[in-house]
Parts: structure tokens; C-alpha cells; sequence
């Protein structure tokens, strides 16, 4: 009994260790003629869009994850020319993470020039996989 539930603990952590910080994609969507509800804008989220694409980061006060994502992201932020990186607290914003069905902080949202989500994460991502992200952005943005 101790044994299966080592094991089962330990196949737990190993999947929720390769599926955090994980982009996935989202509805493919070309160019709505109405709002689908995933398209932000500036009034949104408090800040102007970035030129080429918008690294949107949901955190909360006491989240470790958050710390490191906000790293990574300022990162790439500083790496590609027309990229913004914001952060919202997504207790603050609670009407916004409904409308976007944020369930976890940190989440990051990898929006285009026009403000529509593109691909999101929960956890902490890597930095090869902004990129990855990013140029999707850039490219459907094109």
C-alpha cells in the first residue's frame, strides 16, 4: 500500500512538472468580426499593447512562480524589438480573470499586435518556449 502510493505520488509530480509552463494553443480564430472575448485591448489591462506582441502575466502577492516568470519574461521583453511584458494582479482584476478563465497564477497570455490571445501557460515557462511562443504571435500578426 505504501509503495503505490509512492509511486502514484511520484508519477503525480512528474506530470505536473512537464505540464507547467506548457503553452498550449487556443481556439484558432482568423480575424473575428465580433468580440470573442479573448481579444484585449489597451483599457483592458491598463497599458498599451506592445507593437508586435504582448506578454500578458496574471500573478498574485505571495506567489514564488510569479517571481521567476517575471524574470524570464522581462527578459525576452528586452531580447525582441515591439514586445511589452504586463503584469496584472489577478486579485485585482478579478472581473478580467473570469473573462478569461485564469484558474492559477502565474499564467501568461502571448497576445498579437490586434490584442487577440494567441497561446497561453499555467506555471512557470521556460524562455525557449517565449520565444517559440512569441513567433507565433509575430507571425499570425503578419
Amino acid at each position: 500500500m505504501l509503495v503505490a502510493a509512492v509511486v502514484a505520488g511520484v508519477l503525480l509530480s512528474v506530470l505536473k512538472t512537464w505540464y507547467d509552463g506548457r503553452f498550449r494553443a487556443t481556439r484558432t480564430v482568423e480575424r473575428p468580426a465580433v468580440d470573442n472575448g479573448d481579444q484585449l485591448t489597451a483599457d483592458d489591462i491598463g497599458v498599451e499593447l506592445g507593437e508586435r506582441a504582448t506578454l500578458l502575466q496574471f500573478s498574485s502577492a505571495f506567489c514564488a512562480p510569479c517571481r521567476a516568470t517575471r524574470r524570464v519574461l522581462a527578459e525576452v521583453e528586452g531580447m525582441v524589438d515591439g514586445v511589452r511584458h504586463v503584469e496584472i494582479d489577478a486579485e485585482s482584476n478579478l472581473e478580467l480573470v473570469r473573462r478569461l478563465n485564469i484558474l492559477r497564477t502565474p499564467t501568461v497570455l502571448v497576445l498579437d499586435a490586434d490584442g487577440d490571445t494567441v497561446t497561453r501557460a499555467s506555471g512557470a515557462p521556460r524562455k525557449a518556449d517565449v520565444i517559440a511562443a512569441l513567433g507565433a504571435a509575430v507571425a499570425r500578426a503578419s
